[in-house]
């Protein structure tokens, strides 16, 4: 199989079109005609996927985060973008990254989210103008209404964090819930607007904690942490869609943030 039919088959289920304007997805390198021999599904890409790629025969990557998201002048050893870059081009290894194409998805990135909060009638928390079914984050309520210590043990558990940072807490329980996977600190309001007790996300700055303003529970439990089960989204659509073909889910944590 070729990568282009390879391509089609996702642009099928998360088109590039639906992305981001500022996004950078689709096959950042390689060639469309290249035979695939495997894929292999990580969060991001890096030196080490790459190696993993090579010894698991795997000459495509698919990526979540786009490796190359401005423009290159030099395609050196100089940054771990170029290294990276090159290392592909070398060993013959494409890379395609997904990025908002599957933020925006109605299926996506969070719905995955809710469904590992267990949230129950969720919604798009911001819809795309000219299509409601797509559009960023997502927003629902719990299963069951929590005191808001439950309810950061519950997401510790579920999202499989040990590390959370939160706005200060209200002395209120916990039922409507908005979440967003990644950076999604322009969405504070619009979750407040639409009465969420709580809203997940990540990347906040010490400034962002204050927009709570005793209105919400702002919670980061980290960009990696928010996303890390986006991969299995990917890797399970595909091997739906191609069960005699070699799609397999990248082992190596690209989790760049350490925590002591």
């Amino acid at each position: 199989m070729r990568i282009q039919e390879f391509i089609c088959e996702i642009e099928k289920w998360a088109p590039s079109s639906q992305a981001e304007e500022f996004d950078n997805v689709g096959l950042i390198v390689g060639n469309l005609n290249t035979i695939i021999s495997g894929a292999i599904i990580s969060l991001d890409t890096t030196e080490e996927i790459i190696d993993e790629a090579i010894q698991k025969k795997c000459n495509l990557i698919i990526s979540f985060h786009p490796i190359i998201f401005s423009g290159l002048k030099k395609i050196t050893s100089f940054s771990y973008v170029q290294k990276t870059v090159l290392k592909a081009i070398q060993n013959n290894i494409c890379i395609y990254a997904i990025h908002t194409s599957l933020d925006n998805h109605n299926k996506g990135v969070n719905f995955k989210i809710s469904e590992r909060l267990k949230l129950k009638n969720s919604k798009i928390l911001i819809p795309n103008k000219e299509n409601d079914q797509i559009g960023m984050g997502r927003i629902g309520e719990l299963t069951e209404v929590m005191e808001e210590k439950k309810f950061l043990k519950f997401i510790k558990t579920r999202m499989k964090t040990n590390t959370i940072r939160h706005s200060k807490l209200l002395n209120k329980k916990i039922k409507r819930v908005a979440v967003l996977g990644g950076s999604g600190s322009f969405a504070i309001k619009n979750a407040i607007d639409q009465d969420a007790d709580a809203f997940i996300t990540a990347d906040l700055k010490y400034h962002n904690f204050f927009e709570s303003n005793k209105q919400i529970v702002l919670i980061d439990i980290g960009h990696y942490e928010s996303e890390q089960f986006t991969k299995n989204l990917i890797h399970d659509y595909l091997r739906k869609k191609f069960p005699n073909f070699a799609i397999i889910l990248a082992s190596t944590n690209t989790n760049p943030v350490n925590y002591f």
